[in-house]
């Protein structure tokens, strides 16, 4: 009876969960500036409302909710891996590397296009993927033990990427630099089915690996030691987890820009509520990171019309706010216990 009761009291964060993604999902696109004529949406008659919901809105909403959900992933793994709760998916330097890609493609005319999309999207994947394999070499190639040095290199290189960065909007002119700090800022606004599906691939390889070593991911928060003796094979996890995430966030940032703050709110307070146990925590921040970006973007496109705020706006004033209660370690009656 104890053990029936246990199981439904740890399906509630789930169903809820679920639930409200569902709501979210099905109420996020009717929001926005222009308001939808319901009854012509769904029968087809009104080519305005048919347009913006089924080519706009739509792909948007189901943008952002994949993107918050790898964004989400990405930290539960990454907090793992360097045993922090404060690790996020852009703490080994790869949103400053793909930063630095695309802001090279808009001030120089990079040339180079993939599958319709902008050359700065592939520009800003080429910058983010050798960054992925710099931070890999120069932090030790993910040899036991090697976490903070992995760490310190992704830290570094993301400075200095950063600071090319910065190099290079001061060289831009008022229109080169406009493109470079609307796409630093983060954008979602995607028109039509491509971008999705090109991100798609990315996230399932990211998400479901992430799930499968989850038992590891468990064993590795404890130390090296006690998942060596458990049989971990810890490099080869580490290489698999390191790369196919961070492939995953790199995909979403050369699409999206930098969108901050998810990857380290979001696992937290998943973690909270559901518990340390990587093959519960991952599936909760994939539907937790999801819906946070999703309510985020909706509010960053409605609440002051005709204008829309940049997402990762709107992202840093919700989640810095968090972000400092949990650095100083704030303990309220439901805080995870640390690492």
């Amino acid at each position: 009876m104890e053990t029936s009761e246990l199981k439904k009291t740890a399906r509630k964060p789930f169903l809820w969960l679920g639930m409200i993604s569902f709501a979210a999902l099905v109420g996020c696109p009717l929001l926005g500036m222009i308001k939808l004529n319901f009854a012509g949406l769904l029968s087809f008659s009104d080519p305005l409302s048919t347009y913006i919901f089924w080519d706009l809105r739509l792909p948007r909403t189901l943008t952002a909710y994949l993107v918050g959900a790898s964004l989400a992933v990405g930290g539960v793994v990454f907090q793992a891996l360097f045993r922090n709760v404060l690790a996020a998916p852009f703490t080994l330097g790869v949103s400053s590397g793909a930063a630095l890609g695309a802001s090279l493609a808009l001030k120089f005319g990079l040339a180079g296009a993939l599958l319709g999309l902008p050359s700065s999207m592939l520009w800003a994947f080429t910058g983010a993927l050798a960054t992925i394999v710099l931070v890999y070499f120069l932090g030790g190639g993910g040899r036991p033990g090697e976490q903070i040095s992995l760490l310190l290199a992704g830290v570094v290189l993301s400075f200095f990427f950063s600071s090319l960065t910065l190099f290079v909007q001061y060289l831009s002119d008022f229109t080169e630099l406009y493109q470079i700090t609307h796409w630093l800022m983060g954008r979602l606004d995607m028109v039509g089915y491509s971008s999705l599906l090109l991100l798609l691939p990315f996230v399932a390889v990211g998400c479901l690996g992430a799930l499968w070593l989850a038992p590891e991911l468990d064993l590795m928060t404890l130390g090296d030691e006690l998942a060596l003796t458990r049989g971990v094979a810890l490099r080869r996890v580490r290489l698999t987890l390191y790369l196919t995430v961070s492939l995953m966030v790199a995909a979403v940032v050369s699409l999206c820009g930098v969108i901050g703050f998810i990857g380290v709110v979001v696992p937290y307070l998943c973690r909270a509520l559901i518990g340390p146990t990587h093959r519960r925590l991952i599936p909760a921040a994939f539907l937790g990171g999801g819906v946070f970006l999703l309510i985020c973007d909706t509010v960053a496109r409605s609440l002051m019309p005709p204008v829309e705020i940049p997402v990762g706006v709107v992202t840093a004033l919700i989640g810095a706010p968090v972000f400092v209660w949990i650095l100083l370690g704030a303990r309220a009656k439901w805080a995870p216990s640390s690492w």
